[in-house]
């Protein structure tokens, strides 16, 4: 018989939904985003508005939260966290914050509305593949004057966390952050509570991370996340190995139509699909029938 780890592997499908995405464990997200805003915000309450809702491909399981926060000042804003790997990742993630906005505003009246937008903060962990060419694993990006680098507009953020390159030893940790990416990277590899994570947060998070502590559906589920990560791991190694094969190449395509389909049957614009799929106009119009 297989033998687990003692913890779940975070960066799963299942082990990031099983501790993010429930109402119970609510704590554990605030905590953690948190630590990401850095001060800029702080979250005192946080509402599920859907839990999960699906990424373009069902059956790759990707994880979405949509959130609705309250700051200590009681203001209110939207998130979006993301757990999953994709083609387009950047393209994908605009379009995402950018819906969020449009979302906000009313079927009709516009004019009364006045465009008063909730601030929208799209947040993507990156565990597998990089983000870019530079060593940060925190980018944090907002929109601003091109030249001054003065911020234009600051109620829209992204926050990009690139795993690969958190690379720092547990006894090097200084803050709740590099806590939380150390644990989001290697929990799976551990085989008991750290010393230096001795808080509450992270002792609930151990305690609730357990793999005997999953019933056997759970186990089964679980089991199944694990090696569909572990399948595009895979995957995205033998790419990196040989280049960009035409079998993978076909298969990314075959996955940029069934993207496209989906979004066709849930009412998008061709051209609208065209731009955020990078398929052209003639090839999604084919999908409609």
């Amino acid at each position: 018989m297989q033998q687990h780890p003692r913890y779940i592997d975070l960066t799963t499908d299942y082990g990031f939904k099983r501790i993010f995405g429930r109402e119970t464990n609510k704590d554990l997200l605030m905590s953690f985003l948190n630590e990401l805003f850095q001060g800029r915000k702080v979250i005192k309450d946080l509402v599920y508005n859907k839990n999960e809702h699906p990424g373009d491909i069902p059956e790759q399981g990707a994880v979405i939260f949509d959130l609705t926060c309250t700051a200590d000042d009681d203001s209110q804003f939207i998130i979006e966290v993301q757990r999953r790997h994709q083609e387009l990742f950047k393209q994908r993630t605009i379009y995402y914050g950018a819906k969020l906005i449009s979302d906000q505003a009313p079927k009709g009246h516009r004019s009364d509305w006045g465009y008063d937008i909730t601030e929208v903060y799209v947040i993507a962990i990156m565990d597998g593949f990089h983000f870019s060419n530079k060593p940060d694993y925190l980018h944090d990006i907002c929109l601003c004057h091109r030249k001054t680098g003065e911020i234009f507009y600051d109620k829209l953020g992204f926050i990009y966390l690139e795993l690969l390159n958190f690379n720092k030893p547990e006894e090097q940790l200084t803050t709740d952050l590099e806590r939380w990416l150390f644990v989001l990277k290697n929990m799976a590899k551990l085989d008991k509570l750290s010393p230096y994570l001795r808080k509450p947060i992270f002792e609930k998070l151990f305690s609730i991370a357990e793999y005997t502590r999953l019933n056997k559906e759970e186990k089964d589920m679980y089991d199944v996340s694990l090696k569909r990560k572990w399948d595009e791991y895979a995957i995205l190694t033998t790419a990196k190995k040989e280049g960009i094969a035409q079998g993978l190449q076909q298969g990314r395509l075959n996955t940029l139509k069934e993207n496209a389909r989906n979004m066709l049957n849930r009412g998008f614009d061709v051209q609208l699909i065209s731009e955020v799929l990078g398929l052209p106009v003639d090839e999604v119009k084919k999908l409609m029938n």
